[in-house]
């Protein structure tokens, strides 16, 4: 079922693809400043020959045309960094820009698309259709997915697929099972306005530090007594803001927190209850509430034959133990917007080697990742798109 020249050519471009995630990783760019690693990506697939579009203001779509008609499939990897000041300066290929680094891994995500690109256009004519490329920007943010299914990513696309690094796991395990993958990822503000005055005088005030409080405190029952056990959520305020001096009674409080969830209902609820409790609270202490509840990500749900077609080209490729059954995360992710044109499915491939010291988790300053996983990633991209095309 698998195409042994794909293993073969990955194989053979290892230390190529070690060397590109190198290179991306000591020059991050956060979302929507990907402007030299958009340069990088055209400079390399014009040197394929494989005809490209730039998407704006950054991001890359390309086609790689079989020699037979067929589908299309497309092939996602995300290419922004974070601002995270890299910890791992003893490395070669640490991050040469203060306050930026590649903390989740989206180095190895272009790194093992651009391989898997390479080894897919050396067989383009045994293709039986065709391989949509989309080199994502703006993940960090959510935007950048919609962006480019706006700008016409998955025009004519049949099916789409996804991989993460993901350090949680043992290097080159593979995870990708039906159903809820990533949760929705939600940001709520919460603005309390009351009444200032001096601390001595709290009789004459209404004092937000309080009111503030108390919402932090109560919001949470949301979740523990309002939502079916059975449907996993977490609310977690983040940020709260409050006052501006010690022996001031504070007029105004501000909460930033996020939303995280599986089903389509149970976000509703709580974007509801959300308001509900808001308003409550501060109508028990005489001020005043105004929630703005923002939805970001979807959920990530794996379609169930692309899921397992997933399992079925790695067990063949890397033998059966290499599948493993990671629990889908509370963690967002906005390859949900390619979902939402086309069934498709996200791997997780382990990248996480304790004698490494890859086991951080992603976003912290000490994140890497272990580099032979960047094989295990580019050849399921590649198979994955070669088997999908001849079931």
């Amino acid at each position: 079922m698998i195409h042994n020249q794909l293993k073969v050519a990955i194989h053979a471009y290892s230390d190529e693809l070690t060397e590109l995630r190198r290179k991306l990783h000591r020059e991050p760019e956060v979302s929507w400043e990907e402007v030299k690693t958009t340069q990088f990506i055209c400079e390399y697939l014009e040197g394929l020959g494989i005809p490209y579009r730039r998407t704006e203001p950054t991001g890359v779509i390309a086609d790689i045309t079989g020699g037979k008609p067929g589908k299309t499939v497309a092939l996602r990897g995300d290419m922004d960094a974070l601002q995270v000041e890299e910890l791992n300066q003893d490395l070669p290929y640490a991050s040469m820009e203060n306050g930026k680094m590649h903390a989740c891994g989206h180095d190895a995500h272009t790194a093992m698309l651009l391989i898997a690109a390479k080894a897919l256009n050396d067989i383009k004519e045994e293709l039986p259709g065709n391989v949509r490329l989309l080199f994502q920007p703006a993940e960090e943010v959510a935007e950048g997915a919609k962006m480019m299914v706006e700008q016409g990513a998955m025009e004519g696309v049949d099916n789409v697929f996804g991989i993460h690094i993901w350090s949680q796991m043992p290097t080159h395990k593979v995870s990708c099972m039906p159903g809820p993958s990533f949760a929705s990822a939600d940001l709520f503000k919460v603005a309390f306005k009351g009444k200032g005055g001096h601390g001595a005088m709290p009789h004459d005030c209404i004092d937000t530090a309080i009111v503030a409080s108390s919402f932090v405190m109560n919001v949470q029952n949301v979740v523990s007594r309002t939502i079916d056990a059975q449907h996993p959520a977490v609310l977690t305020v983040g940020k709260m803001t409050v006052g501006t001096r010690f022996n001031v009674i504070a007029e105004n409080a501000f909460i930033e927190g996020t939303v995280r969830c599986f089903n389509p209902e149970t976000r509703d609820h709580i974007e509801k209850q959300l308001g509900h409790y808001a308003e409550q609270v501060a109508a028990i202490y005489g001020a005043t509430a105004k929630v703005e509840y923002i939805r970001g990500t979807q959920a990530v749900i794996n379609d169930e034959y692309s899921a397992k077609l997933v399992q079925k080209v790695a067990s063949e490729a890397f033998g059966e133990d290499v599948l493993y059954n990671e629990k889908p995360t509370m963690g967002g992710e906005d390859f949900s917007f390619f979902l939402d044109k086309a069934p498709g499915s996200f791997a997780l491939v382990g990248s996480g080697n304790p004698k490494k010291d890859t086991e951080w988790a992603h976003h912290h300053g000490k994140f890497n990742i272990d580099e032979d996983a960047l094989a295990t990633g580019a050849e399921l991209y590649a198979q994955y798109a070669w088997v999908y095309l001849n079931d």
